[in-house]
């Protein structure tokens, strides 16, 4: 009997935090759920962090995901919101080991998750959430575009991991922070993307 393949994409943030789950079903992916974590009406920066740990934990505790994947902190100038997204990244993290704390955790780029949903690494939230929806065959209408992002992880993770010739190159340069020329410049369209892989789409 093939191993059960279930994988819970976060996307980190301070005030929303989004996340999806998606079963891989005979070898394709289907969706879970998805939601956000809201904190932007807690004000103290510690009890956020408390309040993501607990979220966190349940999610991990109520789907028991057996790979979880995350999307990296990015360079920016603003060197105390890199500082409090690294937090609440870290803090998920240990939610997610101190609940299974043999499952396999993965980081990913923001240009690399794009890149991987849409064909370009540039691509707006509207253009992933509609991608997201063509891939898994859903309606997602979401309040936060937090939440596709975050299956958009979930699937960036599991696109990876299926393709052999992408596990042999991929390493930190495609999953580290800024990800590889390749997700930066991106393909000429995210429509010529859906195009040319007819296979990662549902009609």
């Amino acid at each position: 009997m093939a191993e059960s393949i279930r994988i819970m994409g976060i996307d980190p943030g301070t005030n929303y935090m989004g996340y999806g789950i998606i079963d891989i079903v005979d070898g394709r992916p289907c969706a879970v759920v998805m939601g956000e974590i809201d904190m932007h009406k807690i004000a103290d920066a510690h009890h956020k962090l408390r309040y993501i740990f607990e979220r966190v934990r349940a999610l991990a505790e109520g789907y028991r995901p057996t790979q979880v994947a995350f999307e990296s902190p990015f360079f920016g100038s603003n060197v105390q919101s890199m500082l409090k997204l690294g937090r609440a990244q870290g803090v998920a993290i240990a939610a997610v080991l101190s609940t299974l704390p043999e499952a396999a955790i993965e980081e990913y780029a923001p240009s690399r998750i794009k890149q991987a949903i849409t064909g370009r690494g540039s691509s707006s939230k509207e253009q992933v959430a509609t991608m997201i929806n063509s891939i898994l065959g859903t309606d997602y209408k979401p309040r936060k575009l937090d939440a596709t992002d975050g299956m958009a992880v979930a699937l960036c993770h599991w696109f990876t991991v299926s393709n052999v010739l992408t596990r042999v190159t991929a390493g930190d340069k495609r999953k580290g922070l800024g990800g590889d020329s390749k997700s930066r410049k991106g393909s000429s369209s995210w429509e010529s993307f859906a195009k040319s892989n007819p296979d990662r789409i549902k009609r």
